[in-house]
């Protein structure tokens, strides 16, 4: 049984939470596969709002087996907060539910450490870290000093624990940047954490996803951040440090790339973007204002407000093609409700050419974007159940993109709910 993938096509917090969450009642295992808790995933039903940072979004689903990945890193301080906030749902067994690869490695306290120290020493250069210790964490794992999962469960884990820390601390200095910590509170804190982690089941990840697709288990991939971040195909040096893409599921699970079915891709109907880095489409306005406020753009993780800007056609080709989407999955096209004129970028003035593809570099000293202008609709879209339902020239605006994107746009999302949820 194949593999289906689901991603953010933009530089995240295009809905993926959500997705995930309606389309779990069709798998088997909902499986995490990169980043850690730099990730937000927002899930809205009954009324409540749920965060997820590290847990794949199928945790509340009774049936859904849930992994979280070798690609992915753990903060095991943040991790049992998350479980704590699971402890409320009367009747969710996470334990029974979630499972652990022993190769993920784990973010120790003083990666946090690092990254704010590496961050406060760049200055005005700083790249907006999320702070959570995710870069400092995959530079350990690629110079191959990290620690794994798995070591938690060998005699020596504390020694390799106190060698890495010690080392870091000599990094933190290095930095000579005036950051203040209680390394032994920060110590109490995790070690109380690791006794919860140790509670929950560990597997090897790769042999259980195997097995699973050889006995007919369908399974959900399910990245975090978007595909403009990744460390390779993204908007560097402003990027996470682990692979977003569709390929980084094969190297954050261990599944074969023949093995892979449906690519969905996930896309907001305008843009936005949280920390630093270029942003072409960006809008300094009343109109990214108002997609601000009426879209509640705040990260899910840090708060930020996010910024806001029209949909960049370039970009967004850019990750399908990278990605090999097979479906697309709009969100918050009733954000857009009641703007007279869209706008879509759909080509870069680049070194003097007109270009339809993402360059090397998009700095605004190096790019001037081309919009086309599309008419926009004012009618509410939260209320509507139906495809039939939808103004046309909401309708106009789709057919365009799925010419565009050459890719079927399959959901359409009204509202944060998961009943608002439009299938075509």
């Amino acid at each position: 049984m194949a593999v289906d993938l689901l991603l953010g096509l933009q530089w995240g917090d295009e809905g993926k939470g959500k997705i995930v969450d309606v389309l779990t009642k069709d798998y088997d295992i909902i499986a995490r596969f990169q980043g850690g808790p730099n990730a937000g995933h927002t899930l809205e039903f009954d009324g409540i709002k749920h965060v997820l940072h590290t847990i794949p979004s199928g945790i509340f689903h009774d049936n859904a087996l849930n992994v979280i990945g070798n690609g992915v890193v753990i903060d095991p301080v943040i991790f049992k907060k998350e479980l704590q906030n699971l402890d409320k749902f009367e009747g969710l067994d996470y334990a029974a539910k979630l499972l652990i690869s022993r190769k993920a490695h784990l973010i120790l306290p003083t990666h946090r450490l690092l990254d704010a120290a590496s961050e406060a020493s760049k200055g005005k250069a700083k790249i907006g870290s999320t702070l959570k210790g995710i870069g400092p964490t995959y530079m350990d794992k690629t110079g191959r000093n990290g620690i794994r999962v798995g070591d938690l469960e060998l005699a020596d884990w504390k020694e390799r624990y106190a060698a890495l820390r010690d080392k870091h601390i000599a990094m933190i200095d290095f930095y000579d940047a005036k950051i203040d910590y209680d390394l032994e509170e920060l110590e109490t804190e995790f070690f109380a954490a690791i006794k919860t982690l140790k509670s929950l089941k560990f597997i090897d990840s790769e042999e259980y996803l195997y097995q699973a697709q050889r006995s007919g288990k369908t399974i959900l991939a399910e990245g975090a951040q978007g595909s403009l971040l990744d460390i390779d195909f993204g908007t560097y040096p402003y990027v996470t440090s682990s692979n977003t893409t569709a390929a980084g599921a094969c190297t954050g699970l261990g599944v074969a790339p023949n093995q892979i079915g449906e690519v969905f891709g996930i896309f907001k109907a305008y843009t936005t973007r949280v920390g630093s880095g270029p942003f072409p489409t960006e809008l300094f306005d009343e109109d990214g204002e108002t997609m601000g406020r009426v879209g509640n753009e705040f990260g899910a993780t840090t708060g930020r407000a996010r910024r806001c800007g029209w949909l960049d056609l370039v970009a967004l080709k850019y990750a399908v093609q990278v990605n090999g989407v097979t479906q697309l999955m709009m969100m918050k096209g009733d954000v857009l409700s009641g703007f007279k004129t869209l706008k879509v970028c759909t080509a870069y003035k680049y070194k003097g050419k007109t270009i339809e593809h993402l360059p090397y570099n998009i700095e605004p000293e190096n790019i001037e974007v081309i919009y086309k202008e599309m008419k926009g609709w004012a009618e509410d879209l939260t209320g509507m159940t139906e495809a039939s339902q939808l103004p046309a020239a909401l309708n106009e605006y789709i057919d365009y993109l799925e010419k565009e994107l050459e890719t079927p746009i399959k959901i359409v999302s009204v509202g944060p709910d998961r009943t608002q949820t439009i299938l075509r």
